[in-house]
């Protein structure tokens, strides 16, 4: 009897010194802490998440293939650098050399991994030489610059059709193809040339007008934006900020002359106001480069006003 109360006795004491000497190492774990083998000292981990779109995908850590696949987070990593790649069958692997640090959490929550054999699809059904496209109508159009013929077709290349030819008097390469905010005209410029036509009939027509191209052999065209009176075009040259009538064939309006011949323009189509940098000789005799701003609103009547002006003069 004495003995078994003995044995208990020791058994009791043996556990106690198990438990507290366990203590420290049950606390550190608990807490976020790991053993490191190359310090021997309990240190403070990190930790990494991972999101991937799609999911699924199978996670390395230093070449070790881990037990789940994303979204996963991977606790209680030792300070240190790492090598983490990512993989899924048919798709390009994503890979990355990470940095942990104790007590931060590294996030990767917007991995897109991209098929390694995308959906492509060719959307021409007659040779092109440039292509614009028009989200905001659904468009895709396609210049052939050796006939000169333009096409358009749905963004998936369906209805795929010959929508006008461009005059061989265009002859450079255009640079950009843009559509009226009435949505019934285009125009496509090069550095000399503004070509506009007409996508529907205008007026009691039956018929589409045919293409205008207008000729500045003296100036190069570095931009040009519709008003949004669809009717109006305000060209950015080497020289000057011009506004052009489309229909009546006449002279373009000289709006601001400019210093710069490359000068960075933006136009606000919403409010038709015009963004531009200058060069500008200050009192020091130095040089500045200023940020303007035109405004040509309907709501000030500002070209009308400035086509009237030019008319009486030319009367």
């Amino acid at each position: 009897m004495l003995s078994e109360q003995k044995i208990r006795a020791v058994l009791f004491y043996l556990s106690l010194a198990v438990f507290f000497s366990g203590l420290p190492l049950i606390l550190s774990f608990s807490l976020g802490y790991k053993f490191d083998p190359r310090t021997f000292k309990f240190t403070k981990t990190g930790i990494v998440s991972l999101k991937t779109q799609p999911q699924g995908a199978d996670v390395y850590l230093d070449g070790r293939l881990l037990d789940q696949k994303t979204p996963l987070t991977i606790n209680e990593l030792l300070p240190g650098s790492y090598n983490l790649r990512v993989e899924l069958k048919h798709y390009y692997p994503w890979s990355s050399q990470i940095n942990v640090q104790p007590r931060k959490v590294i996030r990767f929550e917007k991995i897109i991994l991209f098929p390694s054999r995308p959906n492509i699809e060719q959307l021409n059904q007659d040779k092109v030489s440039y292509f614009w496209l028009d989200k905001a109508g659904g468009r895709v159009y396609y210049f052939n610059q050796n006939d000169n013929i333009l096409y358009k077709s749905n963004l998936n290349g369906d209805r795929f059709e010959e929508i006008g030819s461009i005059p061989a008097e265009f002859s450079a390469l255009p640079r950009e193809l843009k559509i009226s905010p009435d949505r019934q005209k285009m125009l496509i410029f090069n550095a000399h040339q503004i070509c506009t036509l007409y996508l529907k009939p205008q007026g009691n027509l039956s018929y589409v007008q045919a293409p205008v191209v207008y000729n500045f052999p003296k100036k190069q065209i570095n931009n040009v934006f519709w008003h949004s009176d669809s009717y109006h075009l305000i060209l950015a040259t080497d020289t000057n900020i011009e506004a052009l009538e489309i229909e009546s064939r006449s002279d373009p309006v000289a709006l601001v002359s400019l210093n710069n011949k490359m000068a960075d323009i933006f136009y606000d189509t919403d409010k038709d106001t015009l963004y531009f940098m200058d060069s500008q000789k200050g009192v020091d005799e130095a040089i500045y480069e200023n940020v303007y701003k035109l405004e040509l609103n309907n709501e000030n009547n500002i070209l009308n006003e400035l086509m009237g002006i030019r008319k009486n003069v030319e009367e």
